[in-house]
């Protein structure tokens, strides 16, 4: 008999653990402090006012109020405006 169990690869492999990126609130969205705007891998969206960038390039709001998506210069920037 044999000792090893016959199987595909798959059983051999970890399948990964998706990573939820992309946009997590929408323009005119009202946001708390410490709410996060938008997860990424690298800076495709920018930090402008009330938003912070955390260590793994994640954009956080730092103060209350209306999240402003807005382009300057072939650059997506993400702004909070107070209400």
């Amino acid at each position: 008999m044999s000792k090893k169990k016959a199987a595909g690869k798959l059983t051999q492999q970890k399948r990964p653990r998706p990573k939820y990126l992309g946009v997590k609130v929408s323009d005119g969205q009202e946001v708390s402090v410490g709410s996060i705007l938008v997860r990424q891998r690298g800076t495709k969206f920018g930090a402008g006012l009330g938003v912070k960038v955390g260590r793994d390039h994640t954009l956080f709001a730092t103060q209350n109020g209306v999240v402003k998506f807005t382009q300057k210069t072939n650059k997506k920037l993400v702004n909070i405006v107070s209400h």
